[in-house]
């Protein structure tokens, strides 16, 4: 790998990290104000937010000036929306502000690496880059449970600075402090991330002319008889995996007794799963060999729905690494074979842009409905029923369709197949 992939590695590090943890000060910021669970599940529809609603604009924004300034923007926007919450903003509008944030950062984090690195070596790179994204979502997680903790919170309050008042007076609020730094350090590794010498696409000076640009691009996507295959994979993936990381919280709640703190740990179980299938899947899986993973989707939507005959911690433990197993290694091969049709057919910012809003949307709309099903009264094991349903199921109908692709268009699929094979033909 070239030296400037661990630049972007590390500073995606410490930005995802921060980006979990504050995840987990926010519920419980939430919590310490009383307010209805159904505003705690928000926190998920509201973070992919702006992803749907700017996606038309970010993927061209990233397109127009050197990646890593982009994400050092990102970055400085995710900071403002913590420290909206420090002082006295709601939750929820401070945290959609950390999301816009997010939606800018996505397109050029993952859009770089097309720009870096060639065909044959973007499986590796994406089960690096999702083993350590992976990793710092498990101590991010903990780091949050740990900071909202009783040992941690009262060390971080417990620090007075003469002539100064904070306001600061809750735990929460002192980890979501904390947080500011972990963001501040994450810009600065941005700031030492290499010119990959392509060549920005200027923005349009009216915006707007961006929209009929995305719907285009985004046709053009799910018109590929490669692409749309992978697009659909890792929309239903992502659209469930982000709701889950609120599930198993209120799982662990419901079924175990757990508190945040307790809870958060098994966020973190189920994603050292995830970097471990992301990373095995890495070094076993090629590009071309990308959708042979798919039965692992149905395989994936089933084990959700077992958990709800889950009560005991040595049990769920293991089988919640078994879980995030499968989904890593589904997600990082088809992830890269999205990456790779996208910047073929648009250029990697906005094929990013693109994946971020068919992925973001099908979080906003199941988190939509678990957040209102919450508000009336669902229970956590009927939600995690139905979402183990909704995955089996629509994975299923993914691969009917690949199977339809395979044979009516088995001569375009062979030759998009040798593209991925061959460095040569990449761009």
């Amino acid at each position: 790998m070239k030296r400037g992939f661990y630049t972007i590695m590390t500073a995606q590090f410490f930005s995802s990290l921060a980006d979990n943890a504050l995840f987990v000060a926010a519920i419980e910021l939430l919590r310490s104000r009383n307010a209805p669970e159904w505003q705690s599940a928000a926190l998920v529809p509201l973070f992919a937010l702006f992803y749907v609603a700017l996606a038309p604009f970010v993927g061209a924004f990233a397109d127009a000036r050197p990646k890593g300034q982009v994400m050092f923007i990102s970055n400085a926007i995710k900071v403002a929306g913590c420290l909206l919450m420090l002082v006295g903003v709601h939750p929820l509008l401070a945290y959609t502000l950390v999301g816009l944030g997010a939606a800018a950062y996505s397109p050029a984090k993952y859009g770089i690496l097309t720009e870096l690195l060639p065909p044959s070596q973007l499986v590796k790179a994406n089960g690096w880059i999702e083993g350590l994204t992976i990793a710092s979502i498990i101590l991010g997680v903990l780091l949050g449970g740990q900071l909202v903790g009783p040992y941690l919170s009262s060390l971080l309050l417990s620090v007075d600075a003469p002539g100064l008042s904070t306001g600061i007076d809750h735990p929460a609020e002192a980890a979501i402090a904390v947080l500011v730094s972990v963001y501040a350090l994450a810009a600065a590794f941005n700031l030492r991330i290499p010119l990959t010498g392509v060549t920005p696409r200027p923005m349009p000076r009216n915006p707007l002319e961006l929209l009929p640009d995305f719907w285009r691009c985004n046709g053009r996507l799910w018109k590929d008889h490669l692409g749309q295959i992978s697009l659909a994979t890792t929309t239903l993936f992502w659209g469930v995996s982000g709701n889950l990381r609120y599930i198993v919280l209120a799982w662990a709640g419901a079924a175990l007794g757990y508190t945040t703190t307790q809870a958060s740990s098994l966020v973190g179980v189920v994603a050292l799963g995830t970097a471990v299938g992301a990373v095995v899947a890495s070094l076993r899986m090629r590009l071309d060999q990308a959708t042979r993973v798919m039965p692992l989707g149905i395989g994936m939507g089933l084990l959700v729905i077992l958990m709800n005959f889950i009560d005991n911690v040595w049990v769920a433990a293991p089988f919640l690494v078994l879980l995030g197993g499968l989904g890593g290694f589904l997600v990082v091969p088809m992830n890269a074979l999205l990456q790779h049709r996208g910047h073929n057919l648009m250029g990697a910012g906005r094929s990013i842009a693109v994946q971020n809003f068919n992925e973001q949307a099908c979080i906003l709309v199941l988190g939509a409905l678990y957040s209102f099903s919450t508000g009336m009264g669902l229970s956590a094991f009927a939600a995690i029923t139905i979402f183990g349903l909704i995955v089996a199921g629509f994975m299923w109908l993914i691969m009917r369709w690949h199977r339809h692709n395979q044979r009516h268009h088995g001569v375009e699929l062979e030759r998009l197949l040798e593209i991925a094979r061959r460095d040569d033909l990449h761009g």
